[in-house]
């Protein structure tokens, strides 16, 4: 593993997105967002699409995981779904991109293995993490070679909509981090300092943190519905 994503072992990452009908929608603010996590302490940065990545890299040098989120009428799958997606992240090479993962087909009926073989074909040094909904995804994404096992998707997809990643002391975390051989990577619904600090004394490899740290207009709703409880 090269330094710059040693440097992030028992570290954040901070996910900086704002997808188009949300009010931080830009790629200059998201290279501003990505500064004050760096200045926060963040040790990593995610983002969506090539744009909002090159901006970033403008105002911060933190290794990236990179993506492309976008939809496709034969599939589910959004999380860079294609190779259209991948092409288009190697023009700003980002040091990890990451793809869904899950048992979902990609357009065009297209496999993960498929897939998964397709960029390393294409681009074999590029390190990729896999964004997984389930214990039994993230075992075949850790025999499939991937670098990074991330846990982004659970309780998001059909066969995990019963899932809850911070269940029972994240038991589907210590689940997978007992069985896989790759770092793990947690990510998804950790949206306190402390669950954050549990994940990586459980043994992951860094935490991915997002909405609660950089969607406003999510963190105001927390508030405001606690208040019309009242």
């Amino acid at each position: 593993m090269n330094t710059s994503l040693e440097q992030l072992k028992g570290h954040l990452i901070v996910s900086c997105q704002a997808l188009p009908h949300e009010p931080l929608h830009s790629s200059f603010i998201m290279g501003r967002m990505a500064l004050a996590a760096k200045e926060g302490g963040a040790y990593g940065i995610r983002a969506n699409t090539k744009e909002d990545i090159a901006e970033i890299q403008n105002n911060v040098d933190l290794p990236i995981i990179g993506i492309v989120k976008r939809d496709y009428n034969d599939s589910n799958v959004y999380i860079t779904p294609t190779m259209k997606e991948i092409d288009e992240l190697m023009e700003v090479n980002p040091e990890i991109i990451a793809i869904d993962a899950t048992i979902s087909l990609r357009p065009n009926n297209i496999t993960l293995d498929e897939f998964y073989h397709q960029i390393r074909e294409k681009y074999p040094n590029q390190k990729l993490m896999a964004d997984c909904s389930t214990v039994e995804e993230a075992l075949h994404a850790d025999q499939l070679g991937f670098d990074f096992i991330g846990t982004t998707l659970v309780g998001y997809t059909e066969q995990s909509k019963n899932d809850k990643i911070d269940a029972n002391d994240f038991e589907i975390i210590r689940t997978i981090l007992e069985q896989v051989s790759h770092p793990v990577i947690a990510e998804g619904n950790i949206n306190t300092p402390e669950k954050a600090k549990r994940v990586i004394q459980l043994g992951c490899f860094s935490v991915v943190v997002g909405s609660i740290i950089t969607r406003p207009q999510l963190i105001t709703k927390s508030f405001t519905k606690a208040l019309e409880t009242l």
